[in-house]
């Protein structure tokens, strides 16, 4: 006898022992009895067999931004299954199950980090977020001369002060979370060492660095700036660490120019592949989305094919009214399907791809992920805006 169902509160240390076991570490009596006093059993999906815990994974609640726009969305995190009931399928139920009430949430977006692309991928994630990992020697830092009448005060680590810059970086890219000050509080706490924020010639508060020094290296936890100048005030206050560091390391989004601004740019380098997202409900998804301005009367049609969500299936209409950014969305019926030579035609993790705007229409169709006319596909890339995807979290 089997049974899929959120967990109860006495069964949290026997979760917590799957995922030590699974994640290979280990904590301590009191650092259990922490970690179960802040988790929410409720947030955690069970797989039974004869009322034992087989396989489970953990649904969090989390908010994201989207071309500005900002989107309830599903975390997916702690996947485990106990190793005598592997390759049974209980993931799959699992990941079934967490569509389902995510869909029932209003969670139109789902992220989750795999262990596996190509597992995920057979279930509708796929791969929305590359970032670059820096590993910069004490010699090759910037040597950028701060703005006059600027500042870096070193601050206590404050969710509440540090999210008024956060929140405005985050806007710039697709994929970011809105942290609340539960996540803050999470996140803060992992985090050793020191917070420091950048302060303008004007007095406002346009930058800050989290950061660690230890063994002789300066490991940058988080910098976040929202102008060059914030930028160039940061990294100054990180190379005047020199004299006690051989190396910064830390990660940038994968638009960073840092290498192009110093005298050697041959320092490391890395393009690491991170996140894995999935529209959860395309229809509600889609309605929700903000376009490039458009003025054009023909609609553009998609059909999505998602045998893990059914009621994605299906072809979409998307017209475009007016100038404005929103487009009317409609599932059509079977009998009002356009012609198929005016239909595009995709999966779920080729449109997740597509529009938190990882990839662009004409590749995806090039690849031949995403099928019709050279003209459609011309018109659907021009329709979804150019932005970075980023994400500085874990979950």
């Amino acid at each position: 006898m089997s049974d899929i169902r959120t967990l109860q509160a006495q069964e949290l240390p026997e979760s917590l022992a799957l995922s030590q076991f699974a994640f290979q570490y280990e904590l301590s009596a009191e650092e259990q009895a922490e970690r179960i006093s802040e988790t929410d059993p409720k947030q955690i999906w069970g797989y039974y067999v004869q009322d034992k815990l087989a396989a489970k994974l953990h649904l969090l609640d989390f908010h994201t931004w989207l071309n500005g726009q900002r989107y309830a969305m599903g975390g997916i995190a702690g996947v485990a299954t106990w190793p005598e009931y592997r390759r049974g399928g209980m993931v799959k139920q699992l990941l079934i199950q967490a569509l389902k009430v995510m869909r029932e949430r209003g969670q139109t977006i789902s992220f989750l980090h795999p262990f596996k692309f190509e597992f995920y991928r057979k279930f509708g994630w796929e791969a929305y977020v590359d970032y670059l990992k820096y590993e910069i020697p004490a010699d090759k830092l910037p040597r950028f001369e701060a703005a006059a009448g600027s500042k870096v005060v070193r601050v206590e680590k404050d969710g509440e002060l540090l999210n008024g810059i956060y929140a405005k970086y985050a806007l710039q890219y697709n994929g970011m979370l809105d942290r609340d000050g539960v996540w803050w509080n999470k996140y803060l706490k992992a985090k050793q060492g020191t917070a420091a924020v950048y302060v303008n010639p004007q007095g406002e508060q346009t930058g800050y660095v989290i950061y660690q020094v230890k063994a002789f290296t300066a490991t940058v936890h988080e910098m976040v700036f929202l102008d060059e100048e914030a930028r160039r005030g940061l990294w100054k206050f990180i190379a005047d660490h020199d004299s006690m560091i051989t190396k910064v390391e830390l990660k940038a989004p994968i638009d960073d120019e840092l290498a192009f601004l110093v005298p050697d740019p041959r320092f490391k380098q890395e393009k690491v592949t991170y996140f894995s997202a999935r529209i959860v409900d395309v229809e509600a998804f889609l309605s929700q989305y903000a376009f490039e301005a458009r003025s054009e009367a023909e609609p553009v049609y998609i059909r999505i094919s998602d045998p893990y969500a059914e009621w994605n299936e299906g072809v979409y209409r998307l017209t475009f009214t007016g100038s404005g950014k929103a487009a009317q969305v409609a599932k059509l019926p079977a009998g009002e399907l356009p012609a198929e030579d005016h239909v595009l035609s995709c999966s779920i993790q080729t449109l997740s791809a597509l529009f938190i705007g990882y990839k662009k229409a004409g590749f995806l169709s090039r690849i031949g992920h995403l099928q019709g006319s050279d003209e459609r596909i011309r018109r659907l890339e021009a329709a979804i805006p150019e932005r970075t995807t980023y994400l500085a979290d874990f979950f």
